[in-house]
């Protein structure tokens, strides 16, 4: 005798956000390092820190914008037209090209993808400029006029290892 047989129902659970924001966390750093380490500020003071971030001054921005702001905003802001390298739930992620400089400006649809996204690059040291929700990865020599821009907060990120002359 057949006997039918009910539709087996899985009892797996939908998989965790959490490797998914690491991966574009990871990838979002990996697009950074060569901006950083080409455009490191050379202070032999910097050295491994623990990863503390470094006391930073708040302006507002001369353009009145309140952030958080898209990555197009941020760039017209800036000067550029943003060419879009990465286009994720976490993150959006442009590439602003100038006579200046090359830059990136990332974006995050909640603060604690950006607080994420900042641990990550904690590794790698470096300044950034940083917003409510976004991030701005340019040389340090054009930070501060950036900053009279956008506002934001210059953070420092100590890297993890030794420092420049390998101490």
């Amino acid at each position: 005798m057949y006997q039918s047989q009910a539709p087996v129902r899985s009892t797996r659970r939908s998989p965790s956000r959490a490797p998914r924001l690491r991966a574009v966390t990871a990838a979002g750093v990996l697009v950074v390092l060569p901006l950083v380490t080409a455009c490191g500020s050379g202070d032999d003071a910097g050295g491994a820190g623990g990863g503390k971030a470094a006391p930073s001054v708040t302006a507002a921005p001369a353009a009145g914008v309140v952030a958080p702001a898209k990555v197009e905003v941020i760039a017209g802001l800036t000067g550029c037209k943003a060419k879009i390298r990465i286009d994720a739930d976490e993150l959006r992620q442009g590439l602003c090209r100038t006579k200046k400089a090359d830059y990136l400006i990332t974006t995050f649809p909640e603060e604690k993808f950006k607080e994420t996204w900042l641990e990550e690059a904690r590794v790698y040291g470096g300044k950034y400029l940083v917003g409510t929700r976004w991030v701005v990865s340019v040389k340090p020599a054009l930070l501060e006029s950036f900053r009279a821009k956008l506002g934001g907060t210059i953070r420092e990120l100590r890297g993890i290892g030794p420092g420049p002359g390998g101490r």
